[in-house]
């Protein structure tokens, strides 16, 4: 989502928050050494290569526990006029009602306007809410428990301000390329991690009463080019955006997995993203949203528009978009492809009303899923102003009062907010037990901008759109304000103080000859740094969303190198939203401890002191690899456009392998690995046993859907649909009244009425056949049987409480290939389990193998499949430390 205006920060060019921009960018997006050996990959990513169309969209049917909610939807859309089902799936226009997105309402049957607000870590726009963690920090945790809780208390917060739809969890972009500016939004570059922390966030979301909504949909992967009118801006002239280049195998076996998982967790809505997946539209790509969403997955909630990521009226409509946000074309444009465009493609028969009829059912149903119809309050806040008393319909200055109530929503979460801090800090180096300090160190020294304040406040920069002090949050939509900030400086210095230790800080990165003389004095030295990024519509010094490079912003790898050269116990602490590179910081014997704290929030200060002084013991482990070159992750960004003005092609030549499978694949060796982190406290892995389960053979899903159901009717008489003479519009407001008793005139477009304009199919409210792999909400039930239990016993062979999180990978013995296939990666995630250990205790790791866990993608027959390779499960405490194994029978 855009904010309210393209906010440049700084102008293009050297990028003067980061060290080492002075090499032009790399030319494509996968280097000549990653590309993935598996033919469909090779075949399936080609530039300018096109999607199948699928058609007809398929009808929501109430599957899996959505009966309930799909009967009552029927039943009240089936008291629907035309006119008021195409309120509810048109957005109403930018800045014309108080959250960023709202449908129309339907008085008639004291239905509001449904309110859709950001963000992913929290509410956007207003005040007294919470910024929880980003969504790369409950990854860090490998905790299901606390993503879990994470989600029940943002949904808490979105329902207590009257929001409906809580835009996210995230999980595209999945994280293809380290630099890619919204990654810390999302989980991890790993699918199944992403998949189970996406779904206990979905879950939890929606276990208090507000619909969730799974974004972005799919291989929105960078922020270049995601829009041309966007691009435009920063002076890149392009007809269309880019387009995400996926063969099949990539899409099921990677990206589309983390969906599955949302779907099949009950996730009510889904936001289709920007850019182009193989040249189509994501929000009107049929191939998607059809046969992939709604077929394969059986995908009975909404699905809405990224804002503006509507391209077309009645071509949307038919590929499966459920819902336009925010209604208008373009901001504040006064015209919609939906409203009364919509109404007249009903009218004239293009778009059937079944079509229009399951729109509406998909919304309500979701409405009903998740409790609004007894949950929902009241809106109290207005995205556009924090003022008390201003304009409804802000844009249109109308509809004067009382607009923000300033609803307190927080509770005790800040103490929620705090754990999963420390929970997902991950302790990378730490020489002969640096860490935990005592707080009684004789002098206590902090470095570095991101140690303290923003000059102009937590709040300074509009959407967190600069690196002004510590970096407790990334910018863009998926930011929220901060009711405070606690700053590592002030939580260490409470620390020290509380101990009547001695502390000084100097967070001016640059004052060298300052910081000569405090590091030397030091007994102990702490360096924060951090690196930043975020959404697209806004450039932070060059860095438009995404990161330039992997190096430390603000000058920090001179400040790390600086300060231990010159104190002999410096410790560095990460504030990242992703990867960066550490240089020789874990061999510099000066640099006792490396610690990554990741975006963590309001409380970053006393979270990460948390962890320091030892009252939380680390059990994180990183959700992604730190390598030591950029070129090592194989994937990079497309930084300049590849085909002159047209849309710009990546080619997801690397296929599945990304992140850590892209190391394992050529042979690489990380600084710290995928899964890797320490604790103050050691375990010891042993006694793997699995257990084979008495699950049958794996059935295709046959059978035909119902028909397509018509719920109500409506005349053709067009003198009805026109705006009413007795109501007065309000300026920029989306209506679905039709302007003229004329379609043609109404529609008021070129191309009305041309042959060839509706896709073959498309109007068929036949029954129709069902997919092999679908069936039920995320794909064929028995795609989730369990085929095998694992269990291991870990024990705390340390002196001290600790949190160890066992990881399950698979590969073929011997071969260390993943599947056992000749082009799967060389080991994958396959499960995992955070649990907590008393010192010299043990406690028995359980984890699960499905059908899906050892299947790969079949693209002849469009459906899982086990390969016939020998495989073997891995039990260990990273990607690479993996001391049990066990053949599977």
């Amino acid at each position: 989502m855009w904010l309210k205006e393209i906010l440049v920060l700084a102008a293009l060019g050297v990028a003067s928050a980061q060290d080492g921009n002075d090499t032009a960018p790399f030319p494509s997006s996968t280097y000549p050494n990653a590309t993935s050996p598996d033919p469909s990959t090779q075949k399936g990513t080609k530039s300018f290569q096109t999607s199948p169309p699928y058609y007809p969209s398929p009808w929501g049917t109430g599957a899996g526990d959505w009966a309930s909610a799909y009967a009552k939807a029927k039943a009240f859309v089936t008291q629907l006029t035309l006119l008021e089902k195409v309120n509810l799936t048109t957005g109403v226009g930018w800045e014309s009602e108080r959250c960023v997105g709202q449908n129309g309402a339907i008085p008639r049957l004291g239905f509001r306007s449904m309110c859709m607000q950001d963000s992913p870590i929290g509410v956007r726009d207003t005040d007294f809410n919470s910024v929880f963690p980003a969504g790369v920090n409950v990854a860090a945790t490998f905790d299901r428990g606390l993503a879990y809780a994470r989600g029940q208390a943002m949904g808490a917060e979105h329902q207590g301000k009257g929001s409906d739809v809580q835009l996210g969890p995230v999980a595209g972009p999945l994280g293809r390329s380290p630099e890619g500016g919204r990654n810390w939004e999302g989980f991890s570059p790993d699918p199944v991690l992403t998949g189970i922390l996406i779904a206990q966030t979905i879950q939890g979301i929606q276990s208090s009463g507000v619909i969730a909504c799974a974004k972005h949909f799919i291989g929105n992967e960078q922020e270049h080019f995601r829009q041309a009118p966007e691009s435009a801006g920063f002076g890149f002239n392009l007809t269309d955006s880019l387009s995400s280049n996926i063969d099949d195998v990539t899409m099921h076996e990677l990206y589309l997995w983390p969906f599955a998982d949302a779907v099949r967790a009950g996730v009510a809505s889904v936001m289709c993203s920007y850019e182009q997946v193989n040249n189509s539209y994501a929000c009107q790509n049929s191939h998607l949203l059809n046969y992939l969403l709604k077929g394969e997955l059986d995908f009975q909630g909404f699905v809405m528009s990224d804002w503006s990521a509507q391209h077309s009226g009645v071509g949307s409509a038919l590929a499966g978009l459920d819902m336009t946000m925010p209604g208008d074309v373009t901001f504040d444009s006064n015209t919609s492809y939906w409203g009364s465009n919509l109404t007249v493609a009903v009218l004239n028969g293009t778009v059937p009303q079944w079509r229009l009829d399951d729109a509406a059912t998909r919304i309500i149903a979701a409405w009903y899923y998740v409790g609004r119809d007894s949950a929902s309050v009241p809106i109290n806040f207005d995205s556009w102003t924090l003022d008390t008393y201003g304009y409804e319909n802000f844009i249109a200055k109308e509809s004067y009062g009382l607009i923000n109530e300033h609803v307190d929503v927080r509770g005790e979460h800040g103490n929620l907010i705090r754990q999963i801090g420390a929970a997902s800090t991950v302790l990378l180096k730490n020489t002969n037990n640096a860490l935990p300090l005592t707080g009684k160190e004789k002098l206590t020294a902090v470095f570095g901008n991101d140690a303290g304040d923003n000059p102009d406040g937590p709040n300074g920069c509009s959407d967190r759109g600069c690196d002004n002090g510590t970096l407790g949050m990334a910018w863009g939509s998926g930011s929220a304000n901060f009711p405070y900030l606690v700053t590592p400086e002030t939580a260490i210095q409470n620390e020290v103080v509380g101990n009547n230790g001695a502390f000084e800080s100097l967070t001016d990165n640059f004052a060298s000859s300052q910081i000569s003389v405090l590091a030397g004095r030091a007994s102990v030295a702490i360096v924060l740094v951090n690196a930043d990024s975020g959404e697209g519509y806004i450039d932070v010094d060059g860095n438009i969303g995404d990161r330039n490079n992997l190096t430390l912003w603000q000058g920090g790898d001179t400040l790390i190198t600086n300060v231990s050269a010159l104190c002999n116990n410096t410790i560095v602490v990460l504030h990242t939203t992703g990867p960066v590179l550490l240089g020789n910081y874990s061999s510099n014997p000066n640099i006792t401890a490396i610690l990554w704290a990741g975006v963590p929030g309001e409380q970053s200060g006393n979270s990460i002191a948390d962890v320091l002084y030892g009252r939380v013991n680390p059990g994180a482990k990183l959700p992604f690899t730190l390598a030591e070159s950029r070129e090592d992750y194989g994937t990079d960004l497309l930084y300049l456009p590849n085909e002159g003005t047209k849309a710009p092609q990546v080619d997801f030549t690397e296929g599945v392998f990304i992140d850590y499978r892209a190391l394992d694949k050529a042979g690489i060796a990380p600084v710290y690995e995928f899964g890797f982190g320490l604790s103050y406290t050691t375990f010891n892995y042993s006694n793997l046993q699995v257990t084979k389960a008495n699950a049958g053979a794996y059935t295709p899903t046959t059978g035909m859907s119902p028909a397509a159901p018509t719920l109500g009717s409506f005349d053709n008489n067009t003198s009805d649909y026109v705006f009413p003479s007795n109501m007065t519009k309000v300026p920029y407001y989306i209506y679905p009244y039709l302007n003229n008793t004329s379609l043609e005139t109404s529609a008021n477009e070129s191309d009305y009425g041309l042959p060839g304009f509706v896709p073959a199919g498309s109007q068929d409210g036949s029954p129709q056949p069902l997919l092999a792999a679908g069936g039920a909400p995320g794909g064929n039930p028995e795609l989730y049987d369990v085929l095998y239990t694992v269990t291991a016993t870990i024990t705390n062979t340390g002196s001290i409480p600790g949190e160890e999180v066992p990881q399950l990978a698979s590969r073929k013995r011997l071969s260390y290939i993943s599947l056992g296939g000749p082009y799967d990666p060389k080991v994958v995630l396959r499960n995992f389990e955070r649990l907590s250990i008393q010192p010299n205790t043990s406690a028995t790791f359980t984890a699960d193998i499905t059908r899906r866990d050892i299947s790969n993608w079949d693209t002849v027959a469009q459906n899982w499949a086990i390969s016939n390779y020998a495989k073997t499960v891995y039990v260990g405490s990273s990607s690479r430390t993996l001391p049990l194994s066990a053949t599977l029978s």
